[in-house]
């Protein structure tokens, strides 16, 4: 079992453990119990009731959190051509054409934090699996990031005002970045609300059963605080 610090142990007093709190009263305590110098990542975690084994149980989807995610998002362009000047245009920080992708290949290079692609360039593209895959950089038309070169625009400008992606693990469970701890609780509460929404409309239809058991939230550093999951799923969470 892990030990934790001084700082730690004090600052989980101030969360009622076995609590479901409402979604402002988590948020709230989240910040309070915040004990670190950094700007923490606040991220959500849920377990779900899917069978991940099952093809039909899978959730995968795509947010854009309307409060961003306080951090400066990398964006490549897999482009050529025309293609690679609506890119430039559109202020994309890398188009990766030829070379860029040899570098991917041969030095497993991922400095960027999303990857979009014109459909043209996915035969390219698709063996960097491997390398892309496992970071979830692969371009894939199911979340937005296979487009057009005439909606590669808005695709940078989503990714940039903070566009996430989220699919379960192997586990049937979801880790998604909400923002940063120094975010009001307002803009947090709103990049919340965000993502329960996209989690409810991303509900498989072979599902049976309770879809989310539990809702956690939580900082870098800090405790864990359990949400009231039935509340969160199922009202308004505006109003939660």
């Amino acid at each position: 079992m892990a030990q934790h610090g001084k700082k730690y142990l004090e600052a989980a007093k101030k969360i009622t453990a076995n609590r479901d709190y409402p979604l402002t009263e988590a948020i709230k305590a989240l910040k309070e119990a915040s004990f670190v110098k950094f700007n923490e990542t606040v991220e959500l975690h849920a377990r779900l009731g899917i069978d991940p084994r099952q093809s039909d149980q899978q959730v995968r989807t795509t947010v854009v959190l309307p409060a961003g995610l306080g951090k400066t998002v990398r964006v490549l362009v897999f482009a050529e051509g025309e293609a690679a000047k609506f890119a430039q245009d559109a202020g994309a920080d890398f188009i990766a054409g030829d070379e860029m992708i040899a570098k991917i290949r041969t030095e497993e290079w991922t400095e960027f934090d999303v990857s979009i692609a014109v459909p043209d360039m996915m035969r390219k593209v698709s063996p960097l699996g491997k390398v892309l895959g496992r970071k979830g950089l692969m371009p894939n038309p199911k979340t937005g990031t296979v487009v057009p070169q005439e909606e590669i625009g808005r695709a940078v400008r989503e990714a940039r005002a903070g566009r996430v992606e989220f699919r379960n693990d192997k586990t049937g469970n979801l880790h998604i970045v909400l923002g940063k701890i120094q975010f009001t609780e307002d803009q947090i509460l709103q990049n919340l609300s965000a993502v329960l929404d996209a989690i409810r409309r991303a509900k498989p239809t072979g599902v049976k059963g309770i879809y989310v058991r539990r809702l956690v939230l939580t900082s870098t550093m800090g405790p864990a605080i359990r949400l009231d999951t039935n509340a969160a799923m199922n009202v308004g969470t505006a109003e939660v």
